[in-house]
């Protein structure tokens, strides 16, 4: 039987954004980085697994619903009663703009441990995903590191998204030096502009990929917004242009850009000139660019 199937570890969110400017009634969503990745490779057609622990509470349960609605798999994540979901509050200024709001996360501490990963689901999967979001505790780290072991063990492609979100972090040498040690152990790393002038400490582009080639990633994806997006393979660049749509909400884009990417590696393997890279990165930027056209990260 060949092996099949995207492998996500992550922590689970709730997204409550505000109906209008007077910030009383709000949109409920599941999200995180790593369930809009999870969720947007299941509807690429990947079969796509999911690993978070979760509560027994209303929030779970709605975001194991979403999750199961959308045909990602949940049997492998773990249930205990104390854990609760994180959530997110966006609201909306007088101008109609939206902006993050509060990040409530109840139980910090009941994250995945490296005794709750399934080592038999690395036996079938093909591709190991995971983000930065969590890796600020000592306990995520820990279990990446594990399920990491598992990925190159059974030889799986190990993917990675940057995902910096700086408040989580105790300092920024910490998150620097953290988000670089593992973005070195993945073949497949994508970082948002930005994020590459944070983690080079350059502020141009040329800089910054002229000091992340030292690191030897296989396959690296640097996002630019609606400009487009640069593949960097074996110290070669290449720039494609982003799809023009007339964008809602960019929140997710960067996610949906990575599950396309997954599901691009995993249905076809890793590419074997420019020519195919250059098309995996290009569906990518579609996928990306239709994200936005609708209101929320899925």
């Amino acid at each position: 039987m060949s092996r099949q199937g995207v492998i996500s570890l992550g922590d689970a969110f709730i997204d409550y954004i505000s109906k209008d400017s007077t910030n009383t009634i709000f949109h409920q969503f599941p999200g995180g980085a790593t369930v809009n990745t999870a969720v947007w490779t299941s509807r690429l057609g990947v079969l796509s697994y999911y690993l978070t622990k979760l509560g027994t509470d209303e929030e779970s349960a709605f975001v194991e619903m979403e999750l199961v609605k959308e045909k990602v798999n949940v049997d492998y994540c773990v249930r205990t009663p104390e854990k609760k979901i994180c959530s997110v509050k966006v609201h909306i200024n007088q101008s109609g703009e939206r902006q993050f709001h509060s990040y409530n996360n109840p139980t910090p501490d009941l994250l995945l441990t490296t005794n709750d990963l399934p080592e038999e689901l690395f036996q079938q999967g093909k591709l190991f995903y995971f983000g930065s979001g969590t890796l600020f505790h000592d306990i995520a780290r820990e279990t990446t590191r594990q399920a990491l072991e598992y990925a190159r063990k059974r030889g799986l492609l190990k993917a990675f998204d940057t995902n910096i979100r700086l408040q989580r972090w105790e300092s920024e040498k910490k998150c620097r030096e953290t988000v670089i040690s593992f973005a070195k152990q993945a073949d497949i790393v994508k970082m948002a502009e930005d994020e590459l002038f944070f983690l080079t400490e350059t502020n141009n582009l040329e800089d910054g990929l002229g000091l992340i080639f030292e690191w030897g990633i296989p396959f690296l994806f640097i996002t630019m917004g609606g400009q487009g997006s640069c593949a960097v393979h074996q110290g070669r660049s290449i720039f494609i242009p982003g799809v023009q749509v007339k964008a809602v909400d960019t929140t997710g884009a960067g996610d949906a850009f990575m599950a396309a990417i997954i599901s691009r590696f995993h249905n076809h393997g890793v590419p074997q000139d420019d020519f195919k890279l250059e098309e995996f990165v290009r569906f990518a930027n579609e996928i990306g660019a239709r994200a936005t056209t609708k209101m929320g990260a899925l």
